[in-house]
């Protein structure tokens, strides 16, 4: 590979990484580029990152048509079978030895104890060649604190001397622009896992400023577990945070799934929102997640109560009203979230739930504001006034017939549906 194929190159991976092509591309353009040069006939970068459930990625390239998926997540190696496959690992021995690279010739592959090398010189490859590169400490974020990758080639000779130094001087630039392409990507997950999807999606847009927010109209959902106080002390420590997830994933998953945004997670509370031009459609939204958190919590009951641990459900209140929507808080530690008298009243109507003893109370509001086939579903409970809230106003729940009766559970299903 001459010097002006290489500065080509260079040039060109700094450029896309620079506009954000994805790693596969980046991976396939550099292989294709190489593979004229070096006659490369597969490709492999492997980097952690920070996911609350995949430890990292690997993006491969072949020179021949596969069923192998371009990009690969994978679990935590820290245990079983993975554990196993990646101490025999190439990068593994890398790493304890305090190499960085390492060649091997494929016709030895039989007498030596390297997870996927024998893969590899049954399928044609004749010569390999593995490189670490590390991280600086300022530059590593959790455990992506490396960047592994391989490079084979079919050619009985195997790779040249000048061609594994002009690997050496190009692979480093690739690793640049797929690291910065992961944290990219690390910077999105973190803020959709801690912010929640929409306020993620504006704080990236750049609204960061203390004190700016918008009035916009919501439907708020509150919900909190039923007895969680009580559970939580008659279980052992090591059962608390698991029952919390268990439960709070029953809730944030009926919440996406019906198009909604989570705000907030306040201890076993859950705050999210519902919103769009047509009010109506966020009001069904509303009703739709509810429906999806019974089914959820049915499911997740039969599963805990199989295996002798506890189980319970939640109280949830809806409520429609305008809000202030944006950044509240001090100049270094701000929340986006939404904040004014309806989040206050949406979550003393969850409250109120316990009182009339109804997992689902809805405002007035709520009710009013929904179509006419909606209304059908609903009956009020009576009128209540709400602690700290000046006026006194119905709350509605479901009609105890969607429970009983096939028909109407069948209607019901259908007109959320719509």
């Amino acid at each position: 590979m001459q010097l002006t194929s290489r500065l080509a190159l260079m040039n060109w991976l700094a450029g896309q990484g620079l506009t954000g092509l994805p790693e596969p591309e980046l991976l396939r353009g550099f292989c294709e580029c190489c593979a004229e040069g070096l006659e490369l006939s597969r490709g492999l970068v492997v980097i952690d990152t920070l996911h609350p459930i995949y430890e990292g990625r690997a993006f491969r390239w072949s020179d021949t048509p596969s069923n192998e998926s371009d990009v690969v997540e994978y679990g935590s190696t820290a245990e079983g079978d993975a554990a196993k496959n990646w101490r025999r690992s190439v990068f593994y021995h890398l790493l304890e030895h305090g190499h960085d690279e390492m060649v091997i010739d494929l016709a030895d592959a039989p007498s030596l104890d390297f997870s996927q090398i024998g893969d590899l010189a049954e399928t044609g490859h004749r010569h390999f060649l593995a490189f670490v590169h590390r991280f600086g400490e300022t530059g590593a974020l959790g455990q992506m604190d490396c960047l592994y990758s391989y490079w084979t080639t079919r050619r009985e000779v195997g790779f040249t001397e000048a061609e594994l130094a002009a690997l050496r001087d190009v692979v480093p630039v690739l690793g640049l622009a797929i690291k910065s392409a992961q944290q990219v990507d690390i910077v999105r997950t973190l803020g959709r896992v801690y912010l929640g999807r929409d306020a993620s999606e504006q704080v990236l847009r750049g609204r960061i400023s203390r004190g700016v927010t918008e009035r916009i109209n919501a439907v708020l959902w509150y919900s909190d577990l039923r007895g969680s106080t009580g559970i939580s002390e008659s279980i052992g420590p090591d059962e608390i945070i698991p029952f919390l997830n268990d439960y709070a994933q029953a809730v944030i998953d009926a919440i996406h799934d019906a198009g909604g945004d989570v705000l907030k997670l306040i201890g076993d509370g859950v705050l999210a929102m519902f919103t769009g031009e047509d009010m109506a459609h966020a009001r069904r939204a509303g009703l739709r997640a509810e429906h999806l958190f019974r089914k959820n919590v049915a499911a997740l009951n039969a599963r805990r109560e199989a295996d002798g641990r506890p189980t319970t459900s939640a109280y949830i209140g809806l409520h429609v009203g305008e809000v202030l929507y944006g950044n509240i808080g001090s100049e270094d530690r701000l929340d986006f979230t939404v904040v004014g008298p309806t989040v206050n009243e949406v979550s003393r109507i969850a409250s109120m739930s316990r009182s009339v003893d109804r997992e689902l109370l809805a405002s007035s509001e709520f009710y009013k504001g929904l179509d006419t086939a909606g209304r059908r579903y609903l009956v009020s409970t009576g009128r209540y006034a709400l602690r700290g809230i000046g006026r006194a106003q119905d709350l509605y729940t479901l009609d105890p017939e969607i429970d009983v009766s096939g028909p109407v559970t069948g209607s019901y299903e259908r007109y959320l549906s719509n």
